[in-house]
């Protein structure tokens, strides 16, 4: 199996240069073509010797990862599955919207949270994402869109858990804002958490500036314990003073992400838990109307009680939005499209 050109070091592409017989520069001309021409092999990059592209293609792969499925939206949101060499397979999704172009991208092959609503956790966690792969979904997602358009937004809310795979996660992220990468800005890349507390606060101490989003989902802990199990060894009180170290660190107002659960989370009592648990906090609540899952009891709310919990909470003194529903035409929830790629495959083979 070749290495993914992108999954190794800038030392040791020099190195590998080097030992090829090649200028150390020929590694700028790589980079240019994969991330300014927006090129996926080498073949493409024709203004490298042709012995050179040759010697490139038989040591390496530009990408690693192979589109096993894609959806596309009338209201124009894409939906990719990833391939690895291994058949793990990575959901991320393109989103365009107006003056924005947002991507949706994974940090893991699966999830090992195990939050009850959540596809992505189905079949447990496989393994963590590299920082190659991770910046091969934004590129390859980049890549859908017209010569003069490109990615304005990222949000790492895809499957798996963010901060589990920290190591990872960063660099890839670094570099895509560097002017390396896509030079966009650290304030346009949100990064979601269930909420680990020794993540969140190791995050705050690097740095940057990336907005957090936490998947609350739940405002007293009783409730949070049964929706995300991992809530039970956390607990509720920590992530909260986490998240307020990480206000207090980087000044980034925090985004509470808060699915609604028909007849679960969504009454006027969760309301009033919310406000009760966010109000003195600089914070946002994103309210997400859950999209069922075949393989799950869980079902939406109806959008009367979507519109009265947004009424409540305004009313209380918060800020909030009700998320956007895209895609609603293909498999929108997270991991469902690649759950429905993984049993057509089952069924192939059978």
């Amino acid at each position: 199996m070749k290495p993914s050109w992108l999954e190794i070091s800038e030392s040791d592409r020099l190195n590998w240069l080097t030992a090829n017989a090649q200028p150390k520069f020929r590694s700028g001309q790589i980079r240019k073509w994969f991330v300014d021409r927006r090129a996926e092999t080498f073949q493409e990059m024709t203004d490298l010797p042709k012995d050179l592209r040759e010697r490139l293609d038989a040591s390496f792969e530009l990408f690693s990862l192979k589109k096993a499925k894609h959806q596309i939206s009338l209201d124009g949101t894409q939906k990719l599955v990833l391939e690895d060499h291994d058949n793990g397979r990575i959901e991320c999704v393109l989103m365009p919207d107006e003056d924005r172009v947002s991507i949706c991208i994974s940090s893991q092959i699966g999830c090992g949270m195990g939050c009850v609503f959540c596809a992505s956790g189905l079949g447990g966690l496989k393994r963590n994402l590299s920082t190659g792969e991770i910046i091969q979904q934004i590129l390859i997602l980049r890549n859908l869109l017209p010569a003069e358009s490109t990615v304005s937004h990222i949000v790492v809310m895809g499957m798996g858990e963010s901060l589990a795979n920290l190591e990872e996660l960063i660099p890839a992220l670094d570099w895509i804002c560097s002017t390396d990468g896509l030079h966009i800005s650290q304030r346009r890349v949100t990064i979601s958490t269930v909420g680990l507390p020794e993540k969140i606060r190791k995050l705050a101490d690097m740095g940057r500036q990336y907005p957090l989003a936490i998947s609350l989902h739940a405002a007293t802990p009783g409730l949070r314990d049964e929706l995300i199990p991992v809530n039970q060894r956390i607990g509720l009180q920590s992530v909260m003073d986490a998240a307020d170290y990480y206000f207090e660190k980087t000044g980034r107002q925090i985004t509470y992400e808060y699915i609604l659960l028909g007849d679960v989370n969504d009454r006027p009592e969760d309301a009033l838990a919310l406000v009760r648990l966010l109000r003195g906090r600089k914070a946002h609540v994103n309210l997400i109307p859950y999209n069922p899952v075949e393989e799950l009891p869980w079902k939406g709310p109806g959008m009367p009680n979507v519109m009265a919990f947004r009424d409540q909470v305004k009313t209380g003194g918060l800020s909030v939005t009700i998320r956007k529903r895209r895609g609603r035409d293909i498999d929108a929830a997270c991991g469902q499209l690649r759950r429905r790629t993984d049993q057509s495959a089952l069924n192939v083979l059978d």
